[in-house]
């Protein structure tokens, strides 16, 4: 009789999981449902008529498909502070934020390189302080940073917000670096030294090629804090050289003429774009990134 119900109950057993794991799926499609409808209505509001948004319904998929909404966004259509469009801000996003990206990613590496496996006296005091200043609140170094781009001639340009991108930027990444390079066993430089290695072939023959994983997670996060940040564009920029996100500000907070809401969400969309391609792109990179170096040995 006990060998009869063993099949039996094995079945029901696999039943019950198969049931909660598409319990589990519906639960978290509801979940990714909730969370993706501001997109949804902002992506159908983009397509919409200002006539089809101020009598229709803001969940309905739109009866006619126009896209003058976007280009009004991205290149304007002289209504007040609209005629500009976003293109000239989308692009100086671009050009603060790749070479920021790029500068804080290398010297973050050299940081973490130095202070994970080349020993010496106050290498962790340094480190502490670094790592001190992730937590330093962006409104604190407002006034100092605003007094040294004065001194330095770079206040209200491009390369004054590159500047205060790597600056703010390198605490993160030397954090990120060097707790992936103390996974890497010190073996590995003290032998390379042996062979005549010197401080930067030792770090371009064998850690960079090892880093592609933290590299991705360091670029992902950069990149999204350098193109999402607000008070450091509007507090160092000044016109000509504003982001993406000062525009954006500016276009919704308008007061001039009539509220045109389709632009409002394209130009949001516009301008949250690349970093939701980043993360489409290269978020399982993220996820095996961030977990590369989280055990040692």
């Amino acid at each position: 009789m006990t060998d009869m119900s063993l099949p039996q109950t094995r079945g029901r057993s696999r039943a019950g999981r198969i049931a909660l794991r598409w319990l589990l799926y519906v639960i978290l499609g509801l979940f990714a449902l909730y969370y993706l409808m501001p997109l949804f209505v902002m992506v159908t509001t983009s397509l919409k008529s200002l006539e089809e948004i101020r009598t229709g319904d803001l969940m309905s998929l739109p009866r006619d498909v126009t896209f003058d909404a976007w280009a009004t966004a991205w290149s304007g259509a002289c209504t007040g502070i609209q005629c500009e469009g976003v293109r000239p801000f989308f692009w100086n996003s671009v050009l603060i934020a790749v070479p920021a990206v790029l500068l804080s990613t290398l010297i973050g590496a050299l940081n973490g390189y130095v202070v994970a496996q080349w020993r010496f006296r106050g290498a962790n005091l340094i480190f502490a302080a670094m790592l001190f200043g992730c937590f330093i609140p962006f409104q604190v170094v407002l006034l100092p940073m605003a007094r040294l781009l004065g001194l330095m001639g770079i206040a209200g340009t491009i390369p004054g917000l590159i500047f205060v991108h790597v600056i703010y930027g390198l605490g993160f990444t030397t954090l990120f670096f060097r707790n992936y390079y103390v996974t890497i066993p010190s073996e590995l430089t003290k032998a390379a030294k042996v062979d005549g290695a010197g401080f930067f072939r030792i770090f371009w023959s064998i850690f960079l090629p090892l880093s592609l994983p933290i590299i991705v997670v360091t670029i992902i996060w950069q990149f999204t804090q350098i193109w999402n940040d607000f008070l450091f564009g509007v507090s160092f920029s000044q016109a000509g050289t504003q982001p993406i996100t000062v525009a954006l500000n500016n276009i919704v907070n308008s007061t001039t003429g009539v509220k045109e809401y389709n632009v409002d969400m394209a130009t949001a969309i516009i301008a949250a774009l690349p970093t939701l391609l980043v993360y489409v792109v290269a978020g399982k990179y993220f996820i095996r990134g961030l977990t590369a170096g989280s055990v040692k040995g």
